[in-house]
C-alpha cells in the first residue's frame, strides 16, 4: 500500500515540476495547470482499486511526457511576429538525422 502512495505522490510532484518548467513566466497557464492537476488528484483521492490507481499513475506519467516534450512557449511580439521560447532540454534533443553515426571524439 505504501509503495502505491509514494508512486501517486511522485506522479503529483513530477507533474508540478514539469508545469513549472513548461509554463515558466506565464502566470495564467501556471495557475490553470496547477488547478487542473490538483483537481484531478483530489477527485480520485478515495480510489481503492489498485488497478485503477496504476492506470491513473500511468496517465499522469503520459500527460507529463506530453507536456515536457510537446509544449513550447510562444509570445506575441507585435501583430505579425511571434517569439518562440524553447526550453534547453528541447534544443538538446533535436539532433538532425544522419545515416552515418557521429564518431565519438
Amino acid at each position: 500500500k505504501m509503495g502505491t502512495r509514494l508512486k501517486v505522490l511522485n506522479a503529483f510532484k513530477t507533474l508540478h515540476r514539469t508545469r513549472m518548467a513548461v509554463f515558466k513566466d506565464d502566470e495564467g497557464a501556471l495557475t490553470a495547470a496547477r488547478l487542473k492537476i490538483n483537481e484531478e488528484f483530489k477527485k480520485n483521492k478515495n480510489e481503492t482499486s489498485e488497478e485503477n490507481i496504476q492506470k491513473m499513475i500511468k496517465m499522469g506519467s503520459d500527460v507529463e511526457i506530453v507536456l515536457r516534450e510537446s509544449v513550447v512557449q510562444v509570445e506575441h511580439i507585435g501583430q505579425q511576429r511571434l517569439l518562440l521560447r524553447p526550453r534547453e532540454s528541447l534544443l538538446l534533443e533535436n539532433v538532425p538525422y544522419s545515416d552515418e553515426p557521429r564518431k565519438k571524439s
